[in-house]
Formats: structure tokens, sequence, C-alpha cells
């Protein structure tokens, strides 16, 4: 089932259980999974993408492996809030993605989030190499970690 926003998934949520980021590029999918308290999210890994059923048959393997009770996709909007071409493909995935699992699926704005993986990791003094192989994991990272504070704000 997809929810337009956080917010309405969080109260059918368990009390514990991990949580799964991604942050959907053309390229790769980047994951993120977080811990089963939902405080810290860890960036997990990149999927090559090649063609839907072969990537989602991956993602959905390494969900079931960790137990993920929900996944937020991050929405990448432009920088005045609308939509444009890849917010819809992202939308376009989560369709697609929902016909698959009974996991629940909501989005996450993900503006500036590979902007801060990228500041993250050169701070990290990670080689350009090592940067292009985890900079989308670390990307849905920071998606997951938004979200999931915003979850621990809800169960305040």
């Amino acid at each position: 089932m997809i929810f337009e926003k956080l917010t309405d998934m969080a109260p059918l949520l368990p009390e514990f259980g991990a949580v799964a980021g991604l942050d959907l590029g053309t390229k790769t999918i980047g994951l993120a999974i977080s811990d089963l308290r939902r405080s810290v999210a860890t960036p997990t890994k990149v999927i090559r993408r090649e063609k839907f059923t072969l990537d989602v048959a991956q993602l959905l393997e390494l969900v079931s492996a960790r137990e993920v009770k929900a996944m937020v996709l991050g929405l990448p909007l432009n920088m005045d809030g609308s939509e444009g071409p890849r917010a819809q493909s992202t939308r376009a995935f989560a369709r697609n993605l929902e016909k698959l699992t009974p996991l629940p699926i909501t989005f996450w704005d993900e503006r500036l989030s590979t902007v801060a993986a990228e500041r993250a990791l050169l701070e990290a003094d990670a080689s350009r190499k090592r940067r292009k192989e985890v900079i989308d994991a670390v990307a849905a990272g920071y998606i997951l970690q938004g979200a999931l504070d915003r979850l621990a704000q809800l169960s305040r």
C-alpha cells in the first residue's frame, strides 16, 4: 500500500522493526536499512539497475532477509517543491513495487540528499572511486534518517 505522507503510514507500523530507505537513480538504487528500534539508518547496498523485475527481486530479497516492515522512497522534488519527470518516475516505481510486496511504501523529500552524502564522503576523505561506489547508499541513508527522525517525533 502506498501512503503519500509518512504521517499517514506511521500509525500502521509495528512498534519495532526495520525500515528501508531507497534512493532511486537512473543507473542505481541506493539502499539503507534502519535498526529494529528505527533510530539509525545504515547505508547497506547499491543495486545496479538492469530491468525492473531483476532490480526488485534483489531489493525484495534484501528487505525480506532483514525483516523490513516498511519502505521509504526518496522523492526527487524540484527546488521549488514541484514534481518533475524524476518524481513521476519514482511514483511509477512505487506503483509497480506495490504490486509485488505487501509492505507499506511512502515518500520522503530527498532534495539535496546526494549533495549532503557527497559532502560527508569528502569529509571522510573517501577516494573518488569509493565515493562513486557508495554515494547512492549514503544518500539513501540520509533519506531514511530524515524519515526516522520524523517517526521519532510522531511517537512522542
